[in-house]
């Protein structure tokens, strides 16, 4: 964690030995490793607290993208459907001012049926 070796942690602890003497070293121990602790737990909490706010940085990010492509895409629908009805408008401007030559005279006539019925066809059975 710090860079200190096992032989330096050894050599470490032989002097608190000596400085604290049997009785008070396994006291100041229990301190030391408490505060460790403590110290361990504020890093990881604080390191929790940076991870999510990094997380709700990020998916405002996305969103702000999301809805950046989502306005991009509305206007391209919007520009598509407004030139297909100005391109409606000038097909049926273009139809109604030509003239209807060529057409044959009898439109309102209904159409012929080319099909005849073969005899012995009719629509409802016979009884034999």
């Amino acid at each position: 964690m710090f860079g200190i070796s096992s032989g330096e942690l050894f050599f470490i602890a032989i002097i608190a030995l000596i400085v604290l003497g049997p009785e008070r070293l396994p006291k100041v121990a229990r301190l030391a490793g408490m505060w460790v602790r403590r110290a361990r737990n504020q890093w990881h909490s604080v390191k929790d607290e940076l991870e999510r706010e990094l997380a709700a940085e990020e998916l405002k990010r996305s969103l702000h993208d999301a809805q950046s492509v989502l306005r991009d895409t509305e206007q391209k629908i919007r520009d598509s459907g407004s030139e297909a009805q100005r391109e409606f408008e000038q097909m049926r401007a273009s139809v109604v001012s030509k003239p209807d030559a060529g057409t044959p005279a009898d439109d309102d006539a209904p159409p012929t049926s080319t099909t005849t019925r073969e005899e012995g066809q009719d629509d409802e059975p016979r009884n034999a």
